[in-house]
């Protein structure tokens, strides 16, 4: 993994500050792009420059003229890399060989050149040309005896005409097969909030943060998965708005940050402290909490405090006696013991929410990684309804995505379950007749794949194998495809687990110009909080033998569906082209989409809810009920831990940037799992002692991680925690979530093994 020795060492600073601007300046050098790095930066997320390929935080209403963050440096950084993966690399390194490097040191090699087919005789990838892959692709999607044979996987980092094409392709081929990222992390937002909302999205925009009174971060490490969200806390800390941080392992950027950019804090070493009220929670105790707040509120309604938002509830809601009459039966001793957190620290941060007249309520995955994800959320937007607080000024529900654009796929028609409504229009626009039958999600295409029923995996960016629950049975599944296409920037483990024939395609990042016959094109990318914007490359791309994500998706299609009523050719030179069919496929949303891109700034699509009006069958937002305080399903074992996984600080989904983690004080190791030391010590164990872990599940199969390092870190009695996706062949694939397919990643049962 490292040359270097494992150190642990408590991190004591804020985080961002000086800590963050050295850590930006070093990936800078070490990638060799201090200068084109440098002014790549300056275009960051600018008008008329380009969308920062890590997070999907929007961009400030005010414009500052660095508008990036340590990890979106990062991310450029390995992106512009001068480090080359080269025929000459490919040459000298077996996929045998490649299999045994670390993640970190796969994403180190650099930038993917050229085309690359796989030789079975050999065992190595040898260069093919763009005719012949293409080629390759379209003979295997033809002999399949059936489409739904083919899986057609997704990056969050596609945009927006790319993905539109690529599910246009897919459709036009016979199948509705798109696990897609989002299966791995927000799904329950888009499958769990329609119920309550009408829309699988969230309600608030970034002037939102300016009106606040109030602000709940649950489950989400916002200075390590959303940095650029800090500034926004910040500024709100410094108007004296309380913000109640919710988790079970205490986030350093969320207790005490710096912003690099206050000019006064950086040279007086100052900073702000952020969370007002830190809730310790169990892993898993959330639902407990938010019944417990809604418990105190219903209580104090009942005594005559005017509490609930009685008008708001009678003119827009139904359903709220039913979720009364659920929250009042539990008793205190129960939510005490399920949540982890006193009566006194529920009825306080309650007490916050009761005050305040507009309050934002922020998540992230550890909400939406549990077995029942999706109904967790409705809990969350109850909580809201009961006092207006979703349409309003100031307040809503706002999911922190992570991928860049994650939400805008999902939005332009990558998904497994498409409605009626969406494939009329594409019928409609396009000439052919979609397929109807839902298809498969991340966990069901692995399924599928395991069955021997998938023929052909197709992923379109991304790092699919590494990022999907249970790693060896992936591993497995993979290797029994006949074709597996990887489209990316650069190498991952992702191209080394392939079928029979595999291609290596690469692409152009998002960073560089995409320059067709027309000229230079434009993509668009949607943020966090539904706002699209135009992406513009100002570097030159890595190599002359690259193609853009949609030159690709065209081709494929060209070679696989030669009588296809779909002008590929044109939309392989005219991204204007492809937005006006977006706009003609959702009218409501995307009318005038190439008028709207005059304004640099792009432009927000409309979500109903922030006007509220309920695109429910019932034209209501509605309570919903969770029965009982589980979240996850109980295990009956005395020595059961709940295991969350996490990204370190220097990593971004599966991409590892170093095998350091600053903030938690861990350097030059990845194998730790952080514990609580009385449960450390109630089995023996000794801080820094290595152990095993295996998982706790009812399906036969043995599931272990070995030589893991134990650090004692303040975690809740019974949760412990460690880095994605090294824990990943924990997670069992048939543990998830089943509205969304979401896999429960952090709260898995482990016990451990000496």
């Amino acid at each position: 993994m490292s040359d270097k020795q494992p150190r642990y060492q408590t991190y004591t600073h804020p985080a961002g500050g000086w800590g963050a601007a050295a850590a930006t300046a070093k990936v800078l050098m070490e990638q060799s792009v201090i200068t084109k790095g440098s002014r790549a930066l300056l275009d960051m997320n600018q008008p008329g420059g380009f969308k920062c390929p890590s997070c999907a935080f929007p961009d400030a209403d005010e414009r500052k003229k660095l508008e990036f963050c340590e990890n979106g440096a990062k991310a450029l950084a390995h992106e512009a890399t001068r480090a080359r993966v080269s025929r000459d690399f490919f040459a000298e390194h077996s996929v045998s060989d490649l299999m045994e490097q670390s993640d970190y040191w796969l994403e180190m090699q650099g930038r993917l050149t050229e085309p690359m087919r796989y030789d079975a005789t050999t065992d190595h990838y040898v260069p093919c040309t763009w005719d012949e892959a293409f080629a390759l692709i379209g003979k295997h999607l033809r002999a399949l005896d059936d489409p739904n044979q083919a899986e057609f996987y997704t990056s969050g980092r596609t945009p927006n005409e790319a993905a539109f094409l690529y599910s246009i392709f897919v459709r036009e081929f016979g199948t509705n097969n798109f696990p897609d990222c989002s299966n791995m992390c927000h799904e329950p937002t888009s499958r769990g909030l329609p119920p309550v909302l009408g829309i699988g999205k969230g309600s608030v925009v970034l002037k939102d943060f300016e009106e606040a009174e109030a602000i709940f971060i649950i489950g989400q490490n916002t200075g390590t998965n959303s940095p650029r969200m800090m500034t926004n806390l910040v500024e709100a800390r410094k108007r004296g708005i309380p913000i109640v941080a919710v988790n079970p392992m205490p986030e350093r950027a969320l207790l005490k940050f710096t912003e690099p950019q206050d000019v006064v804090q950086m040279a007086t070493f100052g900073s702000t402290p952020i969370a007002s009220e830190f809730v310790h929670i169990k892993i898993g105790g959330d639902l407990a909490l938010l019944k417990g707040m809604m418990k105190v509120m219903f209580e104090r309604e009942a005594a005559g405090e005017d509490v609930l938002d009685q008008a708001f509830i009678a003119e827009h809601t139904a359903g709220l006696e039913a979720l009364r009459a659920d929250v009042l039966q539990h008793d205190w001793p129960e939510l005490v013991a399920v949540s982890g957190i006193s009566e006194e620290q529920i009825r306080r941060v309650a007490e916050i929410y009761i005050r305040s007249r507009a309050t934002i309520i922020c998540y992230g995955m550890g909400l939406t990684q549990h077995q029942q994800g999706s109904r967790l959320l409705q809990q969350v937007a109850a909580l809201l309804l009961l006092k207006g607080n979703i349409g309003k000024p100031g307040a809503g529900i706002a999911p922190i995505r992570g991928h860049s654009n994650v939400q805008g796929d999902r939005t332009v028609g990558v998904d497994e379950k498409p409605t009626a409504e969406y494939l009329d229009r594409v019928r409609e626009v396009f000439g052919f007749e979609p397929p109807r039958e839902h298809g498969h999600h991340a966990v069901e295409s692995v399924e599928a794949m395991k069955r021997g029923e998938a023929k052909v995996f197709i992923g379109l960016g991304g790092n699919f194998v590494r990022a999907v629950p249970d790693t060896n049975e992936a591993y497995a599944a993979m290797r029994k495809l006949a074709l597996t296409v990887g489209i990316a920037t650069k190498l991952n483990r992702g191209h080394l687990v392939h079928g029979q024939d595999a291609l290596i395609l690469p692409v152009v990042a998002r960073s560089e110009h995409v320059r067709t016959r027309l000229g230079e094109q434009v993509v668009t990318i949607e943020d966090a909080m539904s706002n699209v914007t135009p992406s513009r490359g100002v570097l030159e791309p890595a190599s002359e033998h690259l193609l853009p994500e949609t030159e690709i998706v065209c081709r494929m299609a060209m070679a696989t569906l030669p009588d296809s009523k779909v002008d590929w050719a044109r939309y392989i030179h005219d991204y204007a082209a492809i937005r006006d069919k977006i706009a003609e496929v959702y009218p409501a949303i995307y009318s005038d989409f190439n008028d709207k891109l005059k304004n640099p700034r792009g432009f927000h699509l409309d979500v109903p809810s922030r006007r509220r009006v309920w695109k429910t069958p019932n034209g209501k937002a509605n309570f919903l009920v969770f029965e009982g305080l589980h979240v996850d399903a109980p295990v009956e074992d005395k020595d059961m831990l709940r295991l969350a996984t996490v990204r370190s600080h220097d990593q971004f989904n599966t991409t590892i940037y170093s095998n350091s983690d600053r903030y938690r004080g861990v350097y030059n190791d990845r194998m730790v799992l952080f514990m609580n030391a009385e449960d450390r010590a109630e089995r023996g164990l000794e801080a820094g002692q290595k152990i095993s872990l295996e998982t706790i599940f009812h399906d036969g199969i043995s599931r272990r991680v070995d030589a893991l390092t134990v650090l004692d870190y303040p975690m809740p009695r019974g949760s412990v925690a460690g880095y994605y996706p090294e824990l990943n062949p924990l997670l069992p694939l048939d543990y998830y979530d089943r509205i969304s397919g979401t896999p429960a990643a952090k709260s898995i049962p482990v016990r451990v093994v000496r």
